[in-house]
């Protein structure tokens, strides 16, 4: 079907689609394997965050490959026959692009990108590029069966900083309705340019960077077919408190 771009807030917005594997509340109940692998999630898109199988490391997705960083920050390129059980993935096509503020850190940040938006109410992937004065970053290390819940998986995961790098930010900024679904608020990843170092995001200092905004506006979520997904526990009451511990938000 094709889409009519709408004027909303004085910006052109055009549909675009947002493919997601998995849920992040099936991560929290320790659900860590999926059934999709990365070649076909790329059929899906060329920009994106998730993990792997296993909680294998942090996924990064950009320009069409797809990466696995270790928890010592190290990467390498993703085979097409790895899994995944929870991932994030658009056809990144920008329609917003401006300059940030220097020496800024990710909650000052958070509050520019808001004003770059139409609303609060749709999905954003989210582009930063440029030079870092700091990246603080720490990855999931891989999980034996049977698997612990999320926030005991990452309870001691190191925090790895890379000073002076430049690199791209590679990011989704999820409405709350979405909780449970994914990850309300900004949840991103970070690679540098020479694809050699990088992990999820836990806060960083602009040096000299830009940041390119692609809407989401349609979501099409897929659910792995698994007994384990079956009978996860999809909605735990304290489900706010154990993102907030898993992703290590401030």
């Amino acid at each position: 079907m094709a889409y009519e771009p709408k004027r909303l807030g004085g910006e052109t917005i055009y549909r675009n689609e947002v493919f997601q594997t998995g849920l992040m509340s099936q991560l929290l109940d320790g659900i860590y394997d999926g059934e999709m692998t990365v070649g076909e999630l790329l059929g899906h898109g060329n920009f994106g965050v998730g993990t792997f199988n296993g909680l294998d490391g942090e996924m990064i997705v950009l320009d069409g490959n797809c990466y696995q960083m270790r928890h010592d920050g190290s990467i390498e390129p993703a085979s097409l026959d790895q899994q995944t059980p929870f991932a994030v993935v658009m056809n990144f096509v920008p329609t917003i692009r401006r300059g940030l503020p220097n020496n800024i850190i990710r909650k000052s940040a958070a509050q520019v990108l808001d004003d770059f938006t139409v609303s609060k109410n749709y999905m954003y992937a989210v582009k930063i590029v440029g030079d870092f004065e700091w990246v603080r970053t720490r990855t999931v290390q891989k999980q034996e069966k049977p698997y612990p819940k999320m926030v005991e998986a990452t309870e001691n995961d190191e925090v790895v900083q890379f000073d002076k790098v430049r690199g791209t930010i590679v990011g989704f900024r999820t409405p709350i309705y979405e909780q449970g679904i994914g990850v309300p608020g900004c949840h991103a990843h970070f690679i540098d340019d020479e694809h050699e170092k990088g992990g999820h995001v836990i806060d960083f200092k602009l040096d000299n960077a830009y940041v390119e905004i692609c809407i989401g506006t349609n979501l099409n979520l897929h659910l792995p077919l698994t007994e384990a997904f079956s009978e996860a526990d999809l909605s735990p009451e304290d489900l706010a408190e154990q993102i907030s511990r898993a992703e290590k938000h401030a």
